[in-house]
């Protein structure tokens, strides 16, 4: 196996786990903000608002940890 071969593949796994730990935190994410907005139905909108933000910050972050691993298997 070359080492081009190697670091997309290392890419691969990389990206992936970027994307399970997203969509981990994001699920975790959600569920409290569920479980607050049943728990104080009077604050529901201010809930949401921070749980998208929250949301948007992950999803960001997940971004950029794909295009690292991109950028470091085509560097390779």
């Amino acid at each position: 196996m070359t080492s081009t071969a190697l670091a997309f593949l290392s890419a691969g796994f990389g990206a992936g786990l970027a994307v399970l730990g997203a969509g981990l935190g994001i699920g975790k994410l959600a569920a409290a903000a569920m479980e607050g907005s049943a728990r104080q139905p009077t604050v529901a909108g201010d809930i949401r608002t921070s749980m998208i933000i929250a949301a948007a910050l992950i999803e960001g972050v997940t971004l950029f940890a794909i295009v690292v691993c991109v950028l470091l298997a085509i560097k390779a």
